[in-house]
C-alpha cells in the first residue's frame, strides 16, 4: 500500500513515464497539479492539435517545430534525390503526428522568439511508383542512333543530413555540392530557386537545423543512351519481362531519370508501379523482370533467397578462353560504392561463377556464364581474375589496374591509387558517366592536385585527352558572369519559363558536347536467360555473340 492512500499513484506514474517526453521536469513538483497538466498535454497530443509557427525565420513557439500552412507540401514519393546528396530515401505524402504547443509551453518558450522553428519530418511511404506527373516533365527525341532527353527543370528535395546540422547553407554547398560554383547558388537565391521548409532562402549564411527540408530547382541535362527500343518479351497479370538495351539504367540514379527503363516503360508502354525483381548494370543488356504487385515481388524475391532461380549470361572476352568448364570461387570485395568498383580479395564475400566457352574467332571468345551467387560485378570481376576480361569493359579491362590488368588478383597499387587512376582515365576521356559520376561527385583526393600513379602515366593520359578532344570534346561558349545573368522580375518565377531547354544559370547549357557513337555505349555482357519455378524467359543472342562476328 502506498503512503497516504495514493493507490493510483503507480498508475499515474506509469502514465507520466509514457508521456514524459511531452512534459518538462517541473511536473515532478507535487502529486496532483503538475500531473494533471501532464495528462492534459498528452490528451492534446493525441488529438493532433497544431499551433501556427513561422518557417525559415523568426518563430514564436516550441523550437521542436509545429507544422503550419508554411510547412513543406507533400513531396512526390517517386522523386529521387540528387547525386550530391547521396541518394536518400524519397519522402512521402504522409505526415508525422505533431505535439502541440499549449498555453503553458508558450509561456515557457516566451524568450525564444528569435529561434527558427523547423517542421517535423514526414513519414516515408514505400512502394509508391512514378506517376504521369513525373513522366510529363519532359520528352524524348532521337538523333544519330541515340535516345535523348530534352533539358528540363527539376526539384531536388531532401531533409537536412545529420552532418549538416549547425552548418550554414554556404558551408554545405561549398563542401558537398561542388558540381556548381558558389556564384551559381548565390544567383539561384536571387532567382528564388532555393527553398528551406518551403520558404525562399534569402541568405546562404542561414544555419541548418535537424529536420530542415531543402528544395533546389535545377536545370537538368541527361546523358544520351542507345536508341534501341526496350522490347517486351512477356507480360501477364504478375510480371513484365523486357529485353533491356545496353547503356540504359533500370531506375533513376545519378544523372539519369527519364533515360531509364522504368521511365521508358511508363512513358511509352503505360506500364507503371513496377517492382524490379533483379538488377542489371547500366552497361549490361538482356532479360529484365518486373513484378506488377508487391506480393508477386516478395514471392519471387523469396525464390531468389532460396536459390531457386537460374541465371545465364553470355559475354565476349579477351583471348582464347579454355575449352573445359571453369568455376571461379574467388571472394569479391567492394573497393568503392561511390565509384562502383570491386576486386577479388580474401576479405570479400563468397562468390561462385561457372564459365563455358561457346566459340573462339582467333582473337576473342564467347563465353556462357552462370553466376551461382549475386555479388556486384561478379561476372566481370571473376573474368578479370581469370585473365579474360570482357573485351570492351571500361572498368575491369582498363590499364588503371596495372600491366596485368588485375589477372590473378595482382594489382600493384593501393585501392586509393586504383580509384584515382580509374577516375583520371575516364575524366581524360570525358566518360565519367561510365563510373556513374559527374565532376561534382569527385573528392579532392581523386582529381586535380593528385597526380596519377606511374602505371597510368602522363603520356597515356595525354593521349586519352587528345582522343577525347576529337571524339567527345566539349566546346564552351563565351563565359558569362552569373551576377549579370539575373532574370527580369516578371521572368523570375518558377512557372514563367518560356523555353525550359535553355536556362541562363545553367553551366551545361553553355557547353556543346559531341555525341558518343552508339557502339561506344555497348558492353559485351548480356543476360540471356532467367528461369524459376513455373517460368523461363529468354532474350535473343546479341550480334556481337554470333560466330561470324569480327572486331572493327
Amino acid at each position: 500500500m502506498w503512503p497516504g492512500g495514493c493507490r493510483w499513484l503507480p498508475v499515474l506514474l506509469q502514465g507520466y513515464l509514457n508521456l514524459g517526453r511531452l512534459t518538462s521536469a517541473r511536473t515532478w513538483g507535487s502529486c496532483w497539479g503538475p500531473m494533471a497538466e501532464t495528462f492534459s498535454i498528452g490528451a492534446e497530443a493525441a488529438s493532433g492539435l497544431r499551433a501556427p509557427v513561422q518557417q525559415n525565420g523568426d518563430a514564436g513557439g516550441d523550437a521542436r517545430g509545429e507544422r503550419t500552412s508554411g510547412s513543406p507540401k507533400p513531396v512526390d514519393a517517386g522523386v529521387e534525390l540528387p547525386q550530391e546528396v547521396g541518394k536518400q530515401t524519397p519522402v512521402s505524402e504522409e505526415q508525422a503526428p505533431v505535439a502541440p504547443s499549449g498555453p503553458g509551453k508558450r509561456k515557457k518558450r516566451r524568450d525564444a522568439t528569435r529561434e527558427r522553428v523547423v517542421p517535423p519530418p514526414k513519414k516515408r511511404r514505400a512502394g509508391v511508383s512514378f506517376s504521369d506527373e513525373h513522366f510529363a516533365e519532359t520528352s524524348y527525341y532521337f538523333e544519330g542512333g541515340l535516345r535523348k532527353v530534352r533539358p528540363y527543370y527539376f526539384d531536388f528535395r531532401t531533409y537536412c543530413k545529420g552532418r549538416w546540422v549547425g552548418h550554414s547553407l554556404l558551408h554545405v554547398f561549398s563542401t558537398e555540392f561542388r558540381a556548381q560554383p558558389l556564384a551559381y547558388y548565390e544567383a539561384a537565391v536571387r532567382e528564388g530557386r532555393l527553398h528551406l521548409n518551403e520558404e525562399p532562402v534569402q541568405d546562404l549564411s542561414i544555419v541548418l537545423k535537424d529536420n530542415d527540408f531543402l528544395r533546389n530547382r535545377v536545370h537538368r541535362h541527361e546523358p544520351p543512351v542507345t536508341a534501341e527500343p526496350v522490347r517486351l518479351l512477356a507480360e501477364n497479370e504478375d510480371v513484365v519481362v523486357v529485353d533491356k538495351p545496353s547503356s540504359i539504367p533500370v531506375h533513376p540514379c545519378g544523372r539519369f531519370r527519364h533515360n531509364t527503363v522504368i521511365f521508358i516503360l511508363g512513358k511509352e508502354h503505360q506500364l507503371k508501379e513496377l517492382h524490379p525483381l533483379h538488377r542489371l548494370d547500366r552497361l549490361t543488356s538482356g532479360v529484365l523482370m518486373f513484378a506488377k504487385t508487391a506480393a508477386v515481388s516478395e514471392r519471387i524475391h523469396e525464390q531468389v533467397r532460396d536459390r531457386q532461380l537460374e541465371k545465364e549470361y553470355v559475354c565476349r572476352v579477351e583471348g582464347e578462353f579454355p575449352t573445359e568448364e571453369v568455376t571461379c570461387k574467388e571472394p569479391i570485395l567492394v573497393v568503392s560504392y561511390k565509384v562502383g568498383v570491386c576486386r577479388v580479395d580474401a576479405r570479400g564475400k563468397p562468390c561462385e561463377t561457372v564459365f563455358q566457352r561457346l566459340s573462339y574467332n582467333g582473337h576473342s571468345s564467347v563465353v556462357r556464364c552462370r553466376p551461382l551467387t549475386g555479388r556486384t560485378h561478379q561476372i566481370r570481376v571473376h573474368l578479370q581474375f581469370l585473365g579474360h576480361p570482357i573485351l570492351n569493359d571500361p572498368i575491369y579491362n582498363s590499364v588503371a589496374w596495372g600491366p596485368s590488368r588485375g589477372r590473378g588478383g595482382h594489382i600493384p597499387k593501393t585501392d586509393e591509387e586504383l580509384l584515382r587512376d580509374l577516375v583520371a582515365e575516364h575524366q581524360a576521356k570525358q566518360s565519367l558517366d561510365v563510373l556513374d559520376l559527374c565532376e561534382g561527385d569527385l573528392s579532392p583526393g581523386l582529381i586535380g592536385s593528385t597526380a596519377p600513379s606511374s602505371e597510368l602515366g602522363k603520356d597515356h593520359l595525354g593521349e586519352l585527352a587528345a582522343s577525347a578532344q576529337k571524339m567527345d570534346g566539349a566546346v564552351e561558349a563565351a563565359p558569362q558572369v552569373l551576377d549579370t545573368m539575373a532574370l527580369a522580375p516578371e521572368k523570375a518565377t518558377e512557372t514563367d519559363v518560356v523555353n525550359q531547354e535553355i536556362d541562363p544559370l545553367c553551366e551545361e547549357c553553355r557547353l556543346v558536347r559531341q555525341d558518343p557513337l552508339p557502339q561506344d555505349l555497348v558492353m559485351f555482357l548480356h543476360a540471356l536467360r532467367y528461369k524459376g519455378p513455373g517460368f523461363e524467359y529468354f532474350s535473343p543472342m546479341p550480334a556481337w555473340a554470333q560466330d561470324d562476328w569480327q572486331e572493327d
